[in-house]
């Protein structure tokens, strides 16, 4: 296959046991396609941001209550107890920094040993603090809860930086709650929906100094392995994605966007041609998937490249919350990992 995509990214979340498993698999699979590796959310972190629940928990102020009818996603979340103030609550440790700094550990032994790419960086990948927020926090209390538990988040952030040679790490913002309000799908707690998601994205983007590697991965959801709702076309993806690329102040290395497995058309990806993205800005496009494999990855590969060119392969989001139908085994992973490296040059010698 001439003129294929360079490179592939892994979003995130992949479903092995620890992250040293993540760490050797995907780079002998993948390893001279990643500038990335992230260590797979594995263990508790599993279900993206499932596993927060402790942090709001273990604040008295909160109580949790039982979903209403028709909330999405239909899990329990915390509201304020009446009578309760908040002014001055201190989210406690939210443990990323502590996983990331773990993690690293053993991405640095395995790179010092051959194992992963010396030129590879270890990605951290972590929610934006609005979506753990509108996740746990009843809709009537997230404008008061957001700003303390993204005091925390960045906390946490900052740790990360302090602990990481920051030539060797990379963060992604996971922008999914983000898209579901972009559509209209799910009410924000701000009235500037738009301007209120990109100054957010800003806020969090510029923590990040410019020695380390940033990117964005833009999500419809990954609840069961099922999206929210299915985007129409890549249009809104690519309206946020050139409000962040014109809004934020610091070089940002990547972007991705999801393809849902039945859009081999024309219309999903004709918005791709609008993109406008920074010079230092690779684009992943989400377009593998585990149902049809290398054939239909690259049915999608041959019509986005008629709308937009020079981008890199990955899934449309993580790979750890997969059914064994759709991938969600060990051998069901080696098969996404061999189709990434199948319908992608690499990018290392």
């Amino acid at each position: 296959m001439t003129d294929q995509p360079r490179g592939a990214h892994l979003v995130g979340s992949i479903p092995l046991d620890s992250p040293e498993q993540v760490f050797r698999s995907a780079s002998e699979a993948l390893g001279r396609h990643l500038r990335r590796i992230p260590d797979g959310e594995t263990g508790g972190r599993s279900q993206w941001v499932g596993w927060q629940g402790f942090a709001f928990k273990e604040i008295p102020q909160f109580e949790l209550v039982k979903p209403v009818p028709g909330q999405y996603p239909p899990t329990p979340r915390f509201r304020v107890r009446d009578d309760a103030d908040i002014d001055g609550v201190l989210f406690g440790n939210l443990q990323y920094a502590d996983e990331a700094l773990t993690s690293f550990e053993v991405f640095q032994k395995l790179q010092e040993a051959g194992v992963v790419h010396p030129e590879a960086r270890f990605q951290v990948s972590l929610p934006t603090p609005l979506a753990t927020v509108a996740m746990f926090v009843t809709d009537d209390a997230q404008a008061e809860v957001e700003p303390l538990y993204e005091a925390q988040l960045l906390d946490e952030v900052r740790r990360i930086l302090d602990g990481i040679p920051h030539d060797r790490l990379a963060l992604q913002w996971d922008v999914a709650i983000e898209m579901w309000m972009w559509e209209g799908w799910l009410e924000a707690p701000f009235e500037d929906v738009k301007g209120g998601i990109i100054e957010r994205l800003v806020r969090v983007s510029h923590v990040v100094p410019d020695d380390v590697e940033l990117g964005f991965h833009l999500c419809y959801g990954d609840f069961d392995h099922e999206h929210f709702h299915e985007p129409d076309d890549a249009a809104n993806l690519v309206e946020v994605a050139n409000r962040i690329s014109a809004s934020v102040r610091r070089p940002i290395q990547w972007l991705h966007l999801p393809v849902p497995i039945d859009r081999v058309d024309d219309a999903y990806f004709e918005p791709l041609g609008s993109l406008s993205l920074r010079p230092e800005t690779e684009l992943y496009v989400g377009l593998v998937h585990f149902r049809d494999g290398v054939e239909g990855t690259r049915s999608r590969v041959d019509t986005a490249r008629r709308h937009v060119s020079g981008f890199g392969v990955a899934t449309e989001c993580g790979m750890g919350r997969r059914p064994p139908e759709r991938g969600g085994t060990q051998d069901g992973l080696q098969t996404l990992l061999r189709t990434h490296a199948e319908v992608s040059a690499p990018i290392w010698e």
